[in-house]
């Protein structure tokens, strides 16, 4: 399966788990410490309109702070999807995934930023659908790609502090279960 296809089944997973967030679920822990369901979901959006800046060329100290705050307004479900739109529109563009993306970290191919953000949605829709009691089951096909991609830079994301140190898992646990713990998270979590 080609990575623009994986990318946007993880959209879709993470934005359809949004819509089936209950009125009274907002506030509820997710497994990242410190933040709720909201600040989950605000979180990935603003990511997700962080994309679009940033393929289109722009960089970091051009975009500034405009996407810090709230990113959900009135409506998380409508929000997410119109970031996820956007975002994805962003890299389906003709030679969009052969670009370079100046990330926080340096000059990135789009490919690669493209993988982040896979994960991004993968590991966070994970995170919503445990915190919602929702099916947390992920794409089988993005998991393995992620997954894939993971295992060659798991020591640099946690030696950088952006994941958390991974989770002991039984030798035999599934793809995603190893994915999610390799992101620091425990796969039998329950708020």
């Amino acid at each position: 399966m080609d990575l623009l296809e994986t990318y946007r089944r993880s959209l879709a997973d993470f934005t359809d788990r949004v819509a089936q967030v209950g009125p009274g679920q907002w506030a509820a822990p997710t497994p990242c410490p410190g933040w709720d369901v909201r600040t989950l979901v605000n979180h990935v959006v603003g990511e997700d309109r962080w994309s679009v800046a940033l393929m289109a060329g722009r960089t970091i100290a051009e975009v500034g702070d405009r996407y810090d705050g709230d990113q959900l307004d009135g409506d998380p479900v409508a929000a997410a999807r119109d970031a996820a739109a956007q975002a994805e529109l962003a890299f389906a563009r003709p030679s969009a995934l052969e670009t370079t993306v100046d990330l926080s970290s340096g000059p990135t191919p789009a490919d690669e930023y493209l993988h982040q953000l896979m994960a991004e949605h993968l590991v966070h829709g994970w995170d919503l659908a445990v915190a919602i009691g929702a099916d947390p089951r992920l794409d089988a096909d993005a998991v393995a790609e992620c997954a894939r991609w993971f295992r060659e830079r798991m020591d640099y994301y946690q030696r950088g502090q952006l994941t958390r140190s991974g989770v002991e898992v039984a030798a035999d646990a599934d793809t995603q279960d190893q994915l999610i713990a390799a992101f620091g998270r425990d796969p039998d979590w329950a708020p």
